[in-house]
């Protein structure tokens, strides 16, 4: 297991995921920021049932930065209850995860 974390964000919009991943990019909270776009999102908000097309983020960073980085989504986020969530990183190449942790803080 490594210390490192894989964090899933969707988003409203891509011109809204670029923004947030320029933002934790440049301030070193993510060493990357992918977007897949569109994606469809089916969920319940609100007593209703929705479906909307939205972007999905996939962002790498360290797990002492969750914190930090749910804090910066909330300031820069349309949504209410934007989905932040995290994963460990189980394994990766040395290299990866070596530049992984040289662009995090």
């Amino acid at each position: 297991m490594t210390d490192c974390i894989v964090i899933y964000i969707t988003t409203g919009s891509i011109t809204e995921a670029k923004k947030i991943g320029h933002t934790l990019v440049e301030e070193k909270l993510a060493a990357c920021s992918n977007i897949v776009s569109p994606i469809r999102s089916i969920y319940s908000w609100q007593g209703k049932i929705c479906e909307d097309k939205e972007a999905l983020m996939i962002l790498k960073s360290k797990k002492k930065l969750f914190k930090q980085i749910v804090k910066r989504v909330e300031k820069l986020h349309s949504y209410d209850v934007p989905e932040i969530i995290a994963m460990p990183i189980v394994e990766g190449s040395d290299k990866y995860l070596s530049w992984l942790k040289e662009e995090t803080q």
